[in-house]
């Protein structure tokens, strides 16, 4: 069938690999959310957004139920979040965050991802200094205007406001979390997604090689099942 087809068939295996990935830790995070809260989105905020993250990422509801569902087992697993920091090749900073339910597992995976690269993992605090973090909203322009949004929300804690191909990213302080969320549903608004981002302050600039070196340690830590989320200052 040519080499077009195994190209296109090996970009749809990794989309389909990536997709299992998200699921998967949404999954964890509904799991959590349930055993914080309990079960009902109504009166369980941290469920009601995890819902609505996984109905944004096309996660079937059947998938969604029944992780609500496992989680209300009192036999099902506890997950930990657990954050490392560190340096990869060439002094980048990196952060990764964890659910997992096996701490001496992860942090063996994730000291050997950082060790076999060249770099080194931090105690905590190492290099989190260099990111901000923020709180990111996500959803449809539809018909509104954007300077009357911004000045609505300046009061809700908006720090910044972004558009890009028909959607709206608003960006707020991490403690602002609440406020926003609770403006935009005021507002009828539908956000597609709502999570916590790190940004860095400062950026690192490396040559193509060099770039292809960190890339290759974190595509490695990224594949991990315990690993939610790696932030770095790469430029």
């Amino acid at each position: 069938m040519g080499r077009a087809f195994e190209f296109r068939k090996e970009r749809k295996f990794k989309r389909w690999s990536k997709m299992s990935k998200v699921f998967t830790r949404l999954g964890k995070e509904i799991v959590m959310a349930v055993k914080i809260g309990g079960p009902d989105p109504d009166t369980n905020a941290k469920l009601r957004t995890v819902i609505q993250n996984a109905k944004g990422a096309s996660m079937p509801k059947d998938r969604i139920e029944a992780a609500i569902a496992r989680a209300s087992n009192k036999e099902e697993k506890d997950y930990e979040e657990i954050t490392y920091e560190g340096y990869g090749p060439h002094g980048v900073a990196v952060i990764v965050e964890t659910a997992t339910d096996n701490l001496n597992r992860t942090v063996a995976n994730i000291r050997h991802y950082f060790t076999k690269a060249g770099g080194s993992l931090g105690t905590s605090g190492s290099v989190s200094f260099m990111f901000e973090r923020k709180a990111v909203f996500r959803f449809s322009k539809g018909n509104w205007d954007m300077e009357e949004l911004e000045l609505e929300l300046i009061d809700f804690g908006l720090e910044d406001i972004d558009e890009n191909e028909g959607e709206i990213f608003i960006y707020t302080e991490f403690e602002n979390f609440g406020n926003m969320q609770k403006a935009l549903e005021d507002r009828d608004i539908e956000v597609i997604s709502a999570d916590f981002q790190r940004f860095p302050m400062s950026l690192t600039e490396l040559t193509p090689e060099q770039e292809e070196e960190v890339n290759k340690m974190i595509e490695r830590i990224e594949e991990d099942d315990d690993v939610n989320h790696v932030y770095h200052n790469m430029a």
